[in-house]
């Protein structure tokens, strides 16, 4: 397969909008080929986890190939391990490349350190037709150009001045070993495009911004180059991305047409924000997805959830409580659908979406059985932690909470949460404080043990009024004795799921 060689055809997708037009779908023998390629800097964040679904379902839906991509050249952002960790939490999500590091492919080597030659070869390409030139000046000259812009409210251009070098003063800075860059050249021509979500899209880069380096001082490429050089030979058909990335757009178009090479059809995602309206930044911990698995979301709910954010799909698909599964949002995606205006991410929508899979696989004997194993090692685990020790509890009467409780459980570590924890542990008489006297208490303890459920609130309101208590006031500090807390299910339902003789030895415990 000589990639090299291979020139994608534009394939477009048809949109129906008043305010903009979008290009037109025409696929023909070309494979759809898409990539993601996120840096290895960290975690996976929901904001990078949204651009490589997007760029997986719209490769699926087109019965393409999905391309995982390490972009590495900042040594200096790297974490060890990080890349691993990535593509293993995507496979976690329910995304698989289908050409990656790990997996392989004929487009490789998969990681930009790994392909330093190549970019060395086509920045000589660029030099030798003058689509490029050295660039010997300081950092200290680039740094006063660029205060001097800021007072000036000038845009921070590169003046050019080593484009006006001489031959022999390249070759002598050359031979003195002088560190230098290499910069595009740019043509003062505007580059418009026809963006797949936002329809034409015009951004004068040359007016705005000159020459963008495109080879460091270290020889490793900047992101503009290599990712045009490296979509150009893994043959990339599409390029989803973030809308951050739209203005530079027009920079690599410049640059597919210095080499002469048919670019790829662009398409930028909407920007996801916080939901109080603030940007998302890979610092916020709650949002990388190793955190959110380690938390107890399942991949199908964080999958769900962030497809609801952003659009792709048919409005009658938002439905908190319907989850789909991979197959199902390839079969539903439609890149037209993407919505254009920025969204924010809402996390209460994932504990829903989270609670829904719970419930959806305690009912299938299977998974069930899965959930209740998971339950029990959360439940001897936060027991432990809090310096109890529990029985060995069997596999019903975990089932019957976690059914019982199902509304209340987003994540499976909700069933040993504050409200919850009573399930599994006696409370502390030290600890509770309630007016009851114990004679009442143990009249309390007559009647569960004699009056039937049906029977236990009359004969209990009857106990109030001969005691000259406020029932409610009753039921409150029965249930903390119970329960260790005044807020909760009421006393019927308590005995209900935890059981008479439970909450009869409970209620005895306290006049101890």
């Amino acid at each position: 397969m000589k990639i090299q060689n291979w020139r994608p055809v534009k394939i477009l997708l048809s949109r129906h909008c008043s305010t903009h037009s979008v290009p037109k779908l025409n696929l023909d023998s070309h494979q759809v080929r898409v990539r993601f390629a996120p840096s290895p800097t960290g975690h996976l964040h929901l904001g990078g986890f949204r651009t490589a679904i997007y760029n997986y379902l719209f490769a699926k839906t087109h019965k393409g190939r999905f391309i995982l991509r390490i972009e590495d050249t900042d040594q200096s952002r790297l974490v060890p391990g990080s890349s691993e960790k990535l593509e293993n939490i995507l496979n976690w999500s329910g995304i698989f490349p289908d050409e990656s590091p790990l997996v392989g492919g004929d487009s490789g080597p998969y990681y930009q350190s790994h392909r330093l030659g190549i970019y060395s070869k086509y920045a000589s390409d660029l030099l030798s037709t003058g689509h490029a030139y050295r660039c010997f000046c300081t950092e200290k000259r680039l740094e006063l150009m660029k205060r001097e812009a800021t007072r000036t409210r000038q845009p921070n251009k590169y003046d050019r001045k080593c484009l006006h070098l001489s031959p022999g003063e390249i070759e002598e800075k050359l031979s003195q070993k002088t560190p230098h860059t290499v910069r595009f050249l740019l043509t003062p021509e505007p580059q418009p495009f026809d963006d797949l979500i936002y329809g034409n899209f015009t951004h004068d880069v040359f007016e705005a911004e000159g020459d963008p380096i495109i080879v460091k001082s270290d020889q490793y490429p900047t992101y503009h180059f290599a990712n045009v050089v490296d979509d150009h030979l893994m043959a990339i058909t599409h390029v989803l991305r973030g809308v951050e990335w739209q203005v530079s757009t027009p920079k690599h178009l410049l640059l597919y047409k210095a080499f002469g090479w048919d670019p790829p059809v662009f398409g930028h995602l909407p920007l996801i924000m916080n939901k109080d309206g603030t940007k998302l930044s890979k610092r916020q911990g709650d949002l990388h997805l190793e955190t959110l698995k380690k938390g107890g979301f399942y991949p199908d709910a964080v999958m769900n959830f962030v497809t609801s954010v952003g659009g792709g799909f048919e409005e009658r698909d938002y439905n908190l409580d319907q989850v789909y599964k991979v197959a199902e949002l390839v079969e539903k995606f439609s890149i037209s659908k993407v919505h254009t205006a920025s969204c924010r991410l809402e996390m209460d929508r994932l504990d829903i979406i989270n609670r829904h899979v719970i419930k959806e696989k305690l009912k299938i004997e299977e998974t069930k059985a899965e959930i209740i194993q998971l339950c029990r090692e959360v439940i001897t685990e936060k027991v432990g932690c809090l310096g109890f020790q529990i029985d060995d509890v069997d596999d019903k009467t975990i089932e019957k909470y976690l059914v019982w409780g199902q509304d209340r459980i987003h994540k499976l570590e909700d069933i040993v949460g504050e409200d919850l924890i009573f399930l599994w542990i006696m409370p502390s008489k030290v600890e509770l404080n309630i007016s009851l006297q114990d004679s009442t208490i143990e009249e309390v303890v007559q009647i569960i043990n004699e009056s039937e459920e049906k029977h236990l609130m009359k004969a209990l309101k009857t106990l109030s009024k001969e005691l000259d208590t406020k029932f409610p006031i009753m039921m409150k500090d029965l249930r903390v004795v119970i329960t260790g807390r005044s807020e909760g299910p009421p006393i019927t339902e308590l005995i209900n799921i935890l059981g008479s003789e439970a909450v009869v030895k409970r209620l005895r415990n306290y006049l101890l």
